[in-house]
């Protein structure tokens, strides 16, 4: 009797691990997914502003060129 009770418990030990990895696969995915989406905002960011990112640092090396 204690065997069997025994290896149940391994069993379960067992099922508890394969979950734990599908939780850990589960949010190393979502953090890629995440990563991704901020790539592309910060992508979309830079082709928005590019020209007015560009007249202000154009503004700033004149005003210090002017000092």
């Amino acid at each position: 009797m204690t065997e069997k009770l025994r290896n149940q418990v391994l069993e379960s030990m067992r099922g508890a691990r394969g979950l734990l990895r599908e939780e850990q696969a589960q949010g190393t995915t979502e953090y890629a997914i995440l990563v991704g989406v901020l790539v592309v905002l910060a992508i979309v960011a830079i082709v928005a502003f590019r020209d007015r990112v560009s007249s202000l640092w154009n503004d700033i090396a004149n005003g210090i060129n002017s000092l």
